[in-house]
């Protein structure tokens, strides 16, 4: 078949019925150096069409062989054989222009886990594992066992950390911890928004001159973990507010407040010393937005990091998972760098990663990143799949796909040190004890009653497996 005849026939599998599924193993579009397959793609089922997003799984990475061969792992999951200094826990390292994770003995690492692997609290999901496994405990055997099965090394935010490290398959985890939202709470400025905490203007109350004394009261339970050395680190907080304007909206919180008033006056002051006078400007400008959101996010990371570190010094600063519009700020990344070990990134609303974004939070942090959040829901779950951020598409094998193709982004940019899958367990529709984002959707690879799901894990496993074959790939191009 000529290639011509090839593409018009392709575009007839892209413009029918048939599912997304059985067009997949064809080439659907290609550049001199790759080449890609389509998958069916909404953001939101209520959208009238599906739109083809190009997409790069292993087996079309030209001149890229998996590994026949049953890959040696540290029981960390690092790559025995690749070494350097052990320093008795997890540390960042950058070797020959790629960012690396060092395990505690010395080898070479990328965080490869799955957020929220937890049972769940609802009555029918408390129901669910004691049909499915009796108690707790067998609950984290099978779901420790299946992760290493699928070639996950760690787990994300919001895991069972407790019963999960008593298993034979254990996870290198992470904590997340609320030093903002707990503070919030404390002084009632919070509210549940989907996905986070709001405050008020969108302005966090970082300069309350009781926030200190707060978290570092706060962090004192981090010590009870300090010495695990399958601890990878600690997140201060989940997806803090960020906007263009928060100098102006700081500049709006009510002076006579006695929670707020402390936001004003600390904008009003860092205003006043821009030596905007002899600059002869009235106004605010756009340079001073952006300087504010460096000056806040710094007082944020000194703060939390000081009292993390004066509590655990042993494990990594990871930071507030940053989304949405502060992926775009390399004030926000900059900020960061000065004071984390690693910049946690929550990700969505991209199909692949971007190489221009990915570049810019390396090069302004002077750090390595870990994408903290991603997924997509698949329409075949049964669910409605109407709250999330993820993408929708039609299959477990095209969550699987999407998987592939953002994991090779990742993988390809040399900086990213880990991923974690959002999330382990799907949600439970009738549970409406849960956040607002989190309520019917296809997110997890087991359903909310646990039955995982094969054509998904399937194709993570292909990859997980290869992950540090595929960085020699990249590497080596």
């Amino acid at each position: 078949m000529s290639r011509s005849a090839f593409v018009y026939v392709l575009l007839i599998f892209a413009g029918s019925n048939i599912p997304c599924c059985m067009a997949e193993s064809v080439n659907a579009g290609e550049t001199d150096e790759q080449k890609y397959i389509k998958v069916a793609v909404k953001a939101k089922p209520a959208d009238k069409k599906w739109k083809l997003r190009d997409t790069r799984t292993m087996e079309l990475l030209e001149g890229f062989h998996p590994d026949s061969k049953k890959a040696k792992y540290s029981k960390y999951g690092g790559r025995k054989g690749k070494k350097t200094q052990a320093k008795s826990f997890f540390y960042p390292k950058k070797i020959n222009g790629r960012w690396w994770l060092v395990d505690p003995d010395g080898n070479l690492f990328i965080h490869i886990g799955v957020c929220s692997v937890n049972a769940g609290s609802s009555k029918m999901n408390k129901e669910a594992l004691k049909e499915n496994f009796g108690t707790p405990k067998k609950w984290a055997q099978f779901s420790t066992k299946l992760l290493a099965k699928y070639g996950f090394n760690g787990t994300g935010a919001w895991s069972s950390n407790s019963l999960l490290k008593a298993t034979v398959d254990r996870p290198v985890y992470t904590q997340k911890w609320s030093f903002m939202g707990s503070f919030g709470r404390s002084k009632k400025l919070v509210r549940q928004e989907p996905g986070h905490l709001g405050y008020p203007n969108k302005c966090i109350p970082v300069f309350h001159p009781e926030f200190e004394k707060f978290c570092d009261d706060y962090a004192k339970k981090l010590a009870e973990t300090k010495d695990d050395p399958y601890l990878l680190g600690h997140f201060s907080d989940n997806e803090l507010p960020v906007v263009f304007d928060m100098l102006d909206r700081s500049l709006s919180l009510d002076a006579n407040n006695q929670e707020l008033k402390y936001g004003y006056a600390a904008a009003k002051n860092w205003l006043d010393k821009r030596e905007r006078k002899q600059a002869g400007i009235g106004y605010i400008t756009d340079i001073d937005r952006k300087a504010f959101l460096e000056y806040v996010f710094e007082t944020y990371y000194r703060i939390t990091t000081q009292a993390i570190r004066k509590y655990d010094s042993n494990h990594l600063c990871l930071g507030s998972r940053l989304h949405g519009r502060a992926l775009g700020y390399p004030e926000i990344f900059r900020a960061a760098g000065r004071y984390l070990d690693i910049v946690s990134v929550n990700y969505y609303r991209a199909w692949g990663p971007s190489p221009k974004k990915m570049k810019m939070w390396a090069d302004e942090s002077g750090r390595p990143f870990i994408i903290t959040e991603w997924y997509a829901k698949g329409q075949d779950s049964g669910l409605p799949n109407n709250t999330g951020a993820g993408w929708l598409v039609k299959t477990q094998k095209d969550r699987g796909l999407f998987y592939q193709h953002f994991t090779l982004g990742l993988l390809e940019s040399k900086n990213c040190v880990g991923w974690h899958w959002f999330k382990y367990r799907d949600n439970n529709p009738k549970d409406l004890s849960t956040d607002p984002s989190n309520r019917d959707s296809n997110k997890g690879i087991v359903s909310w009653n646990f039955k995982p799901y094969l054509p998904l894990l399937k194709a993570m496993k292909e990859l997980n497996s290869q992950v540090y074959k595929l960085i020699d790939y990249f590497d080596g191009r």
